[in-house]
């Protein structure tokens, strides 16, 4: 069955979602977001998708030396949050946004995240991407953002001549996790996924791809799932109540779709 990743998104060490990845079109759905990891949990969410919306737009400073938590929790108000979630949330959480130096890698994996997700520095430093990749194995997803077919970094302030599908195909033999693909132009927006995009990055490459972007109601996930996608990742649809994760996950099995 189609994985369901439900999203919290961090900026400031609240939980936002941004329109088009706009950080200038921000709406705020809580400022707890460890109660919100576990409202997803409690509604039937069985893994939890995380973006340091700061780290991805600023960066943030490595983790290094011992203690690692501490360090951790205490380098932002975002940090801080994602470690009260992963201890709390009792379900596998994935992590994006401004993870650059294999330093980090390590500290955040010792935490208890389940995977990673990486995308400026696969565009910038392909070959540390691979060897973190096999350092990692099945550890580390592949973030491909892309506007207009087109790969977009640092918090997607910045897009590349690289095409999104050659790109994935450049590192379709490591021994990723997965690809999470999004759609920038749909992302926020509620007016369903791109799902010929999604559809033929799945057929590109044999590694498995979460399709991010336009969510918003079952219909939507069920038309992903019929695509083949491994997954897809909900956001603003769950906050704005357009659609719930059990209605999601009767979607991505095939059946009665609510629409």
């Amino acid at each position: 069955m189609m994985q369901i990743w439900p999203a919290i998104d961090l900026r400031a060490g609240r939980c936002v979602r941004l329109r088009q990845g706009d950080y200038g079109q921000e709406t705020v759905f809580g400022d707890d977001p460890v109660a919100m990891a576990r409202r997803w949990v409690r509604e039937g969410a069985t893994c939890l998708h995380l973006v340091d919306l700061d780290g991805a737009k600023d960066g943030v400073a490595p983790i290094t030396g011992g203690h690692t938590a501490t360090s951790f929790e205490n380098s932002s108000p975002n940090r801080a949050a994602i470690a009260a979630i992963v201890r709390d949330a009792g379900v596998p959480c994935e992590l994006g946004g401004g993870i650059r130096d294999e330093p980090t890698i390590a500290a955040l994996l010792e935490l208890g995240l389940a995977r990673l997700v990486i995308g400026t520095l696969a565009l910038k430093q392909p070959d540390w991407f691979r060897s973190v990749c096999r350092k990692y194995p099945g550890r580390l997803v592949l973030g491909l953002d892309a506007r207009n077919g087109r790969v977009a970094t640092d918090g997607w302030l910045e897009t590349s001549d690289v095409l999104a599908t050659d790109l994935a195909k450049q590192f379709a033999a490591e021994p990723l996790a997965a690809i999470v693909y999004t759609d920038i132009a749909k992302d926020g927006m509620m007016e369903g996924p791109n799902v010929p995009a999604m559809q033929a990055m799945q057929q590109a490459v044999a590694v498995p791809v979460i399709a991010s972007g336009g969510v918003t109601n079952a219909a939507d996930v069920a038309d992903l799932a019929k695509a083949n996608l491994a997954g897809c990742i909900i956001g603003r649809a769950l906050y704005e109540g357009t659609l719930t994760i059990e209605e999601a996950h009767t979607a991505a099995r095939g059946t009665t779709v609510i629409a």
